[in-house]
Order: structure tokens, then C-alpha cells, then sequence
């Protein structure tokens, strides 16, 4: 079993409230959201292992039980070409759980006329194997669900 952490903090709000139909469908995968602090902060690695994707706006750390989890800061945010993002980590790197990766201000992502909310997807994760998706407020770092 792999716990999941929340990569910011906020309120955890579910897939089906990301303004984003890929995301509430559930077509990338299963996981929740967090709706963030508004305020600058870094978002954190899931879970420990490898980034294998890093991206300004997005990141996937695998673990070593080959476990994928992709962190997506806002909505939309592809289109800031990494204004507003400073990678602290690098694709390649080895990770632990809870290390800052991505320092980031949600309160600017809003400003900006986008939604800051990071869904948290459990990548090929299949139907039920998520459990104890937490609910309401989550600090960084908090466990986020469980992957079976």
C-alpha cells in the first residue's frame, strides 16, 4: 500500500469540482483535488521515489513499486510557460515524501483569471483501489488517500 500526501495546502474537494472535464471525468485517473492556500508556497513530492516528468505547472513521481503520481498545479496553467513556477527539483531526480519540488503562488495563478486547484491522480490506478480520500481541510504533507 502507498499513502499519498497532499503536495499543498487547502481544502481537499474531489475530482469532480476540478474545472477541467479531463480531470472531473476522470479520464487521466483516479485521485482528489485540492482547491490551495492562496499565498506563496512550495508543493511537495507525493510520495518518494523518481520524478519522471517535470514540467513547471505539473509533476509525476514514481515510486519504487512503480507507482505513478502526477501533481497539477492549477488549470490551465500550461498556457504560463512557467511564469509563476520555479522548479526546486528536476526530472531525473530521486525524491522523497513531503520534499519541496515546485515553489508557486496559487494567489497569482487566480489573479490571472486561472483556477489554482491541483487535482492529485494516482496514475493506472484502477477502480477501488483508492481509500481514505480525506475531505475538507488538508495541511502539506497530510496523508491524501491510499493506494491498494
Amino acid at each position: 500500500m502507498t499513502t499519498v500526501l497532499a503536495p499543498v495546502g487547502g481544502e481537499a474537494v474531489g475530482l469532480a469540482a476540478v474545472p477541467d472535464p479531463v480531470f472531473s471525468a476522470g479520464m487521466v485517473g483516479l485521485g482528489t483535488a485540492i482547491d490551495p492556500l492562496r499565498g506563496p508556497g512550495a508543493a511537495v513530492a507525493p510520495i518518494a521515489g523518481k520524478i519522471v516528468k517535470m514540467h513547471p505547472h505539473a509533476y509525476v513521481v514514481v515510486g519504487d513499486d512503480g507507482k505513478g503520481v502526477l501533481v497539477h498545479l492549477g488549470i490551465d496553467t500550461v498556457q504560463l510557460r512557467g511564469e509563476g513556477f520555479r522548479a526546486l527539483a528536476a526530472e531525473g531526480d530521486r525524491v522523497r515524501a513531503g520534499q519541496p519540488v515546485v515553489a508557486w503562488d496559487p494567489a497569482v495563478i487566480e489573479a490571472g483569471g486561472r483556477s489554482p486547484v491541483c487535482p492529485v491522480v494516482a496514475l493506472d490506478a484502477v477502480s477501488g483501489s483508492l481509500t481514505g480520500l480525506a475531505v475538507g481541510d488538508v495541511r502539506v504533507g497530510d496523508a491524501l488517500f491510499r493506494w491498494e
